[in-house]
């Protein structure tokens, strides 16, 4: 039988992505990037249903692209791939936190692990407002 599943994922975000550049976790209930984590989870679950998406669990490849006025970068390009990548991964392993207030966005996967991710891009482009594009795809099998 034929996997059908799609292997490569894009969709588009309006506003910051989250940016992780502290120890606490970005889910923490009233963490300042709530917001951000919640615009990522609503995108990549509304790309995901549309398209019949399974989480990954081979090796993937992750793409950000990040649109943004001339002069106005809110952060380095690892904070915001962390950010970008800790959200879209199973999230599992932080249940411990707690994840309640995130409903049923708690269960917004792409992939199941980062440490499946064997290519990572970050692209800036100026627009007038901010906003970003994700792409999540499968890499395919090295022979």
């Amino acid at each position: 039988m034929q996997d059908t599943r799609a292997l490569a994922l894009t969709f588009e975000v309006s506003g910051l992505p989250p940016v992780k550049t502290e120890a606490l976790s970005i889910f923490a209930a009233g963490h300042r990037q709530a917001t951000r984590v919640r615009a990522l989870l609503l995108a990549a679950c509304s790309a995901a249903q549309r398209t019949g998406w399974t989480p990954l669990d081979g090796p993937v490849e992750v793409e950000v692209t990040l649109r943004c006025p001339p002069g106005h970068r809110i952060s380095d390009a690892s904070a915001l791939l962390g950010g970008v990548c800790a959200v879209l991964q199973n999230k599992k392993r932080v249940a411990t936190i707690g994840l309640t207030h995130l409903g049923v966005l708690a269960d917004v996967a792409l992939y199941t692990d980062d440490r499946q991710i064997r290519r990572l891009s970050y692209l800036e482009k100026p627009a007038e407002e901010f906003s970003y594009q994700v792409r999540v795809a499968a890499v395919p099998a090295m022979v």
